[in-house]
């Protein structure tokens, strides 16, 4: 049996299956334990610095402590250390993003998935490079500065080579006054050279969701094609980190398997990046299995009420308090509204999950990956945001400034991230407000800019941001950043 050790680079190890169930077991023989609970809370909290602030986050035996306990107090004060913590490291800043799909084409036999190859009903569809420019437009007419780019896994039909293709293309379309700052990407594992070129090509998050960690439901969930291999996915991130990309996005498909187990392998997977290379995950996702074609969320066993879904945001924030959370719009309004404060720092925005669904002017359906639960335009996003008083962000400028992976978690571990990420913010809010945003927003959203701008902790950064607003104003515009 493989022995727990977060830094080896092989994924039973890492993620170990003894220690998990060891971790269950004295999570579920403490989750009433006040005194425990107590002092793992008391470690969870944020503390002021000479410096500015810092967390000490949690391992993930704590951590599932504090998720199997069923204390009401004691998890309402998890609720407000994740608030507190959020607060502290990324203010009431709330990142805007959306996924973009290039192509459905997928050899893979993914049983929660409508893409997988037995799949004969759905449609398969591959962007041309004219449809990207189409789709990246419209994108754009939205308000979008920040893609999340999606693809089945088929080396025939969406080799690297089309990846990169595609990525070019989107950096190269600049429409009246929008640009596409930034590219994320979510594409199946693959390997270091491969991981070489899109750091090359200038993306900015790695991301890949590992779906489950428990290897055998792993295996049976994914009974055929290059995906079945566990421990090549797995270890995905070590080979993009190897390949330069400093910046990696982890998550779990939640209901699919034990939601404690997955939260345990998570965490773990959290510590063997900051253990073997000095900076943990730039963003945890929490994506829920969904209705979509061929695919009932019902047949899988590991479902999770609104509830302990909250619970799970909040525990992720307080064991792993630097990294950004990403809530998409699998979520309802109303449940992105209640975990909303718990933690999370980037949602998507006007999403469409279907290949080539931004240029079409109703919602396409056929090629839809999952059915999206928040179907607000945009710019109801961006208002129902200020509305709750966080700042709708479309900031880009840590990745294009070079600020990524130890960089970025150095600042935002000793809050000086809030002299950069603030006066961005507003400054992108802005450009919104001027290019996309109704007149209701618009009223709104300078409001906010108003109340937002005295508190820019830095003198110089506050003065700087004051003027590039008034210039975005004045239609006097120039690139930007802090």
């Amino acid at each position: 049996m493989a022995v727990y050790d977060p830094k080896s680079l092989k994924a039973e190890e890492f993620i170990n299956d003894a220690e998990i169930q060891e971790t269950l077991a004295y999570a579920e023989a403490n989750k009433n334990n006040v005194e425990l609970i107590d002092g793992i809370l008391e470690k969870a909290r944020p503390r002021k610095t000479a410096k500015g602030c810092e967390c000490a986050g949690l391992t993930h035996r704590e951590a599932s402590v504090l998720l199997a306990c069923e204390i009401p107090e004691k998890i309402q004060r998890m609720y407000e250390i994740a608030e507190e913590i959020k607060l502290a490291f990324y203010g009431n800043r709330i990142v805007l993003f959306a996924p973009l799909y290039l192509s459905n084409y997928c050899v893979n036999g993914c049983l929660y998935c409508p893409y997988h190859q037995k799949n004969k009903r759905i449609p398969r569809k591959k962007l041309t490079q004219d449809e990207v420019r189409a789709e990246v437009i419209a994108l754009q007419d939205m308000g979008h500065k920040r893609l999340a780019i999606e693809a089945g896994e088929d080396p025939l039909h969406n080799p690297i080579e089309y990846i990169l293709e595609c990525i070019d293309t989107i950096y190269s379309v600049h429409h009246k006054n929008g640009d596409i700052r930034r590219v994320n990407v979510n594409i199946a594992a693959t390997t270091v050279e491969n991981y070489r070129k899109l750091k090359d090509a200038g993306i900015g998050t790695y991301i890949l969701f590992q779906e489950t960690y428990h290897k055998k439901s792993y295996l049976q969930l994914h009974p055929t094609g290059p995906k079945h291999d566990y421990d090549y996915h797995t270890e995905a991130m070590d080979r993009a980190m190897e390949g330069g990309i400093d910046d990696v996005g982890l998550g779990v498909l939640f209901g699919l398997e034990m939601y404690k187990y997955e939260f345990a392998g998570l965490i773990m997977h959290a510590e063997h990046l900051e253990a073997v290379h000095g900076v943990g995950p730039h963003t945890i996702s929490v994506p829920r299995v969904k209705r979509a074609d061929d695919i009932d969320p019902d047949e899988f066993d590991g479902g999770i009420d609104d509830d302990t879904f909250a619970k799970i945001a909040a525990c992720i924030r307080l064991a792993v308090p630097y990294t950004g959370m990403i809530i998409s719009t699998r979520e309802s309004e109303a449940v992105r509204a209640k975990v909303l404060p718990l933690g999370v720092s980037q949602i998507s925005g006007g999403s469409r999950t279907s290949v080539g669904g931004y240029a079409e002017e109703e919602r396409p359906h056929d090629t839809e990956q999952f059915d999206v639960s928040d179907q607000r335009t945009l710019d109801e996003v961006v208002r129902w945001l200020m509305e709750t008083d966080h700042i709708p962000s479309f900031c880009t400028a840590c990745y294009r400034a070079g600020r990524t992976g130890d960089r970025f978690m150095s600042l935002c571990k000793s809050g000086q991230i809030l002299n950069c990420c603030h006066p961005n913010a507003l400054m992108t809010l802005a450009e919104y407000l001027e290019d996309y945003a109704s007149s209701e927003t618009k009223r709104m959203g300078y409001e906010m800019i108003e109340r937002e701008l005295p508190k820019i902790p830095s003198e110089n950064a506050r003065r700087i941001a004051a003027q590039n607003i008034r210039d975005i104003r004045n239609s006097n515009r120039r690139d930007f950043r802090f």
